[in-house]
């Protein structure tokens, strides 16, 4: 398993009954999580000082209960490529903050390759959420396209680019719907030295179209290797859905871009340490191709 280790700004101090407690900062959040089935003791004190607390509803959805938490904050992460990263938190719908912690350890691993590639590298970021892969491939030395069908989430990764000093860098922003797009840049005979996607499990395009990401992942690696270049240095995909295995993320990838680019292929689970007992809660699956 990959586990996210470096954070000094965010730790989950206990899991129990369903939920997690988690400090973002200066401030601690309870929230639901499926993969926690046990009901272990709530021995840490945080579970009764929380500062918000997501209650899941038996009808679908929930909402928070906030004590005191200011409505925006800030958290940094320190790669392991020698750069900082700021992201603008704020609690929102389905019990988001607007970041997945877990996620820093991809980011280490792709920051370090662009950073010790010593050539101009080129990145796409799909499904690309509030920018934490952008503003690390960005940080690392990399030029950016972040697509995203949403203009809310575009906005926000904007103001983290900003809080990292990366307003500057070379990123495309990009409202658009991830399938389109990466037709249209095969048309246009753009290609990639990096991939990175982040699809989510379900989701509904702008006139209806339904994604379910078992039914449509493959197709969507097979489209998007095209946009590899001739000299490309990885390809990331991510999962939440616990259904998909890393094998099957290792199969895909196999197929799709090492039978094309050679290289080496290693899918895990990717997951966040607890700190009350050392143990691991896992977050999702990767799976990584890299020259």
């Amino acid at each position: 398993m990959w586990c996210a280790d470096n954070w000094k700004d965010y730790e989950i101090l206990d899991t129990s009954s369903g939920e997690k407690l988690e400090r973002w900062g200066d401030y601690l959040l309870v929230r639901p999580d499926p993969q926690v089935i046990w009901k272990t003791n709530k021995t840490n004190p945080g579970w009764t000082k929380r500062n918000a607390h997501y209650h899941r509803s038996t009808k679908g959805g929930g909402e928070w209960e906030f004590f005191d938490l200011p409505k925006q904050w800030t958290i940094q992460y320190d790669t392991a490529f020698g750069k900082n990263l700021k992201f603008c938190l704020k609690p929102f719908s389905f019990k988001h903050t607007g970041l997945f912690p877990e996620q820093a350890v991809n980011w280490d691993w792709f920051g370090k390759k662009i950073a010790s590639a010593k050539r101009p590298v080129k990145v796409l970021n799909l499904f690309a959420y509030t920018g934490g892969a952008t503003l690390a491939a960005a940080a690392a030395g990399a030029s950016v396209t972040h697509v995203d069908a949403s203009k809310g989430m575009v906005t926000w990764a904007k103001e983290n680019a900003a809080a990292s000093g990366l307003s500057d860098a070379p990123i495309r922003w990009l409202v658009d719907d991830c399938k389109k797009f990466v037709e249209r840049e095969i048309r246009r005979g753009n290609h990639y030295d990096g991939i990175i996607m982040d699809p989510p499990s379900y989701g509904r395009g702008p006139k209806g179209e339904i994604w379910k990401i078992e039914d449509n992942i493959h197709e969507f690696i097979q489209l998007t290797a095209k946009l590899l270049s001739d000299e490309p240095l990885f390809f990331l995909i991510n999962s939440y859905t616990t259904g998909l295995a890393p094998a099957v993320l290792t199969y895909m990838l196999s197929t799709e871009v090492k039978l094309a680019h050679g290289g080496k292929i290693s899918s895990e689970e990717i997951g966040l340490r607890v700190k009350d007992n050392g143990l691991i809660l896992p977050c999702g699956a990767s799976g990584r191709w890299e020259k």
